[in-house]
């Protein structure tokens, strides 16, 4: 099977290093972007692309897509590590011409609570039952799709991903298991304890999906 026309594209805020671990493990044939406020660092290697831009995680992950003319864009958190089943579970599902919004599983790495386990079940379980996955999840989708969306809001600190989410469902996009799974850091349920980041982002997310709902459309992605 050939390989489909993807990018892989890797938000990283201010001072963000976790990126040089994940992408040490995505395969170097795979177009990587980095979009980052940070200017390029020296040692690089030079087959990833570095961007540099605007802090603000829906405009950097906006103007990442911008930047890339692939026809699929699989969007991956800089703190997360890549199962080596992810690779092959992107890969089918492109050539498969899926569509909507791919994810994978959700796993922590063990950096924080041994409770994030239930935190990972909570989420692959409302991934499936309810189509409401996160953005540490590794979502793929079609450039026309996500430009059609309008892209990521750029005017939330956080929640960009489930107001996306939320988005697609709306305009007929599901969001589908694709398989693979992916591992992300737990480090801030170490720094604010569990129950209080658990509890947290419970209500967040009750609050992003009722606002998102009751928004009008993007509009296209500057």
């Amino acid at each position: 099977m050939s390989q489909p026309e993807l990018s892989v594209i890797i938000p990283a805020g201010p001072g963000e290093r976790a990126w040089a671990s994940l992408v040490s493990r995505i395969p170097p044939d795979w177009p990587m972007l980095i979009t980052a406020v940070d200017a390029r660092p020296r040692h690089l290697p030079e087959h990833i692309q570095w961007l540099h831009g605007r802090p603000g995680r829906g405009r950097q992950l906006n103007a990442g897509a911008a930047a890339v003319s692939s026809h699929w864009l699989w969007f991956v958190h800089a703190d997360s590590q890549l199962d080596p089943s992810s690779f092959s579970a992107v890969r089918a599902w492109c050539a498969q011409r899926g569509q909507g919004l791919g994810y994978l599983d959700l796993g922590f790495l063990p950096d924080g609570p041994r409770l994030t386990r239930l935190n990972a079940l909570g989420a692959n379980l409302r991934s499936r039952w309810f189509g409401l996955p996160y953005g540490d999840q590794a979502f793929c989708v079609s450039a026309r799709e996500f430009h059609a969306l309008g892209g990521f809001r750029q005017d939330l600190q956080r929640g960009e991903d489930l107001d996306f989410v939320v988005r697609a469902r709306a305009a007929g996009l599901p969001a589908t298991r694709i398989g693979g799974r992916i591992l992300t850091s737990a480090r801030r349920y170490r720094e604010h304890g569990w129950w209080r980041t658990t509890w947290q982002h419970q209500l967040n997310a009750r609050r992003l999906i009722r606002q998102a709902r009751s928004s009008p459309p993007a509009g296209p992605a500057p």
